[in-house]
Formats: structure tokens, sequence, C-alpha cells
């Protein structure tokens, strides 16, 4: 217990520092690319016609190429397959090119979530042979889903289709609805984590070793990141997200800073309850 105490005085110190990370940002080095990347979609834009793309470095990987299709509006255009088909429900209409806004996505946040109903799901980010990526907003209080559907076509990712919904209703307490209110409400999230919390992170004295101890619940309260209580965003890079699953992974992933928290919640007789957090964050 010793070391714990120690690893909370100097995390907290390294947070004052500046938050440095060790851990593998996906988006860490693309925001040095962008400049280049977009040189390269001006010239695609003028040589090429929207229906015919040309495969640019980003398409390797699609967390290269969303930062990218989010961040430059050159590419953006290019990428998108008019006229969209934007779904509302059971309602489709049609998006025509010059009534298409600019979408930012989770790019202009801190950190974007991904969700998961197991661990070994998780080894799909980064997948560079993947050919069908949908990008979701999950919206807590509406209790909908917006998802945008991408193909890679010959190389190159491009958006064919949004889709709006209802987040679907079961018997079973839901988990964008609990987390909602884990997010907002410190009281009833007191009563939502379980005690002792398994907590693993980056071992203060040793930064390329990993420690594995426990948190009680005022640890947690100095411990946790700041939640967000209106809306989730999701890769879905082809991991399982089944309303029924008694697990739910919530990964929260800095754009470019380093930042990476994960929070493991487990159904126990009936609801949820968050029974691990891991901060490999330095």
């Amino acid at each position: 217990m010793k070391k714990l105490i120690v690893g909370v005085m100097l995390l907290g110190i390294l947070g004052a520092c500046g938050n440095k990370k060790t851990n593998i940002d996906p988006f860490a080095s693309i925001t040095k690319e962008v400049d280049s990347i977009r040189r390269v979609a001006d010239s695609i834009h003028c040589d090429e016609s929207p229906e015919d793309p040309q495969p640019i470095q980003a398409d390797e990987s699609f967390d290269d190429f969303i930062y990218n299709f989010a961040s430059d509006d050159v590419l953006q255009r290019q990428r998108v397959k008019f006229p969209l088909p934007y779904y509302n429900g059971d309602k489709k209409t049609n998006i025509k090119e010059h009534n298409w806004k600019h979408d930012d996505l989770f790019t202009k946040q801190h950190y974007y979530t991904l969700l998961f109903d197991r661990e070994e799901d998780m080894d799909l980010v980064g997948d560079t042979s993947l050919t069908s990526v949908q990008v979701e907003w999950v919206f807590v209080k509406t209790r909908m889903v917006k998802k945008y559907y991408f193909e890679r076509i010959k190389g190159a990712w491009m958006l064919e289709a949004i889709n709006l919904r209802p987040i679907k209703q079961n018997d079973n307490e839901n988990f964008v609805e609990f987390f909602g209110h884990f997010a907002a409400d410190s009281l009833f999230q007191s009563k939502r984590v379980c005690e002792p919390l398994a907590f693993v992170t980056t071992d203060p004295d040793d930064d390329f070793s990993i420690l594995e101890t426990t948190l009680d619940l005022n640890q947690w309260f100095a411990f946790k990141p700041g939640l967000p209580a209106d809306r989730l965003s999701n890769i879905n890079y082809g991991q399982r997200n089944d309303d029924d699953s008694p697990t739910k992974i919530l990964a929260l992933k800095g754009i470019g800073n380093g930042f990476s928290n994960i929070l493991y919640f487990r159904r126990k007789a009936g609801e949820w309850e968050l029974y691990k957090f891991e901060d490999t964050s330095i």
C-alpha cells in the first residue's frame, strides 16, 4: 500500500507537468502529416473525378484516414459518395454535394471513446486489412445512434451512407442510459463502483513496468478522468457491440496527446458496475 501512495503522489506530479504518456496513440503522429496529406488531396482533387478517387498514404490505416477525412474539407468532399444516402429511421433522403457541410466528427475534442464487449476485440484497432468500418455517435439523452458507413474501394476509403436510428430497448439495464447517469451523477457513480476497484497503471518507479493494484472509492474519485455524459463516439472496426452483453469496455483515447484510460464494466444482478480501471498514462 505504501507503493500505491507513492504512485498516487508521483502520478499527480506527472499529471501537473503535462500528463506525458508512453502508450501508443494512433493519432499522435497524424497531426504532423496533415499538411502533406492536404497537398496530395489537393492534387488528386484537381486531377481525378469524385467517382474515381486514388488511394493515398492515409488510406493504409483507417485511423490515419478518418483523422484526415475530418480535418480536410477537400479530402472529405472527394471521399463522400454523392448523392449520399441519409437514413433517419425509415425515412431516406439523398445529400447532394452542394448541400454537404464539413463534418469534424470527434477531432475537435481532446479525446474520443471506443466501445467493446470483449478485451480480445481491442486488437482490431489498427488492422490494415479492414475494408468496412463504421464511425458512430451515441447520443445519451436522446438515445439515438448516428452511424457513418465507410467502405474501402480499390484501396480508398469512401463514406457511402449515414444512418440515424433509436437505440434498441430491452429488459436489462441499457449500458448507454446507465453510463450517462454514471458520468453525470457522483452519488450514483459511488454506488456503481466495485470496492476494491482493480487498478492497472504504469509503475511510477519504472515506466516500462505495469503496476496492478486496487483503489478504494475515494482513490477512484481522485484518479478518475472526466467522463462524457452527453454523447459517446465509437469506431466499429468489426467488434461486437451486443446490447445484451454482460460486459462492456469503454476506452478513452487522446488525440495527439497520449491520454489513455480504459473502464471495464460488468452486469451484476442486472445492474452495471465498474470493476476495473486502467490508466497507462504517465
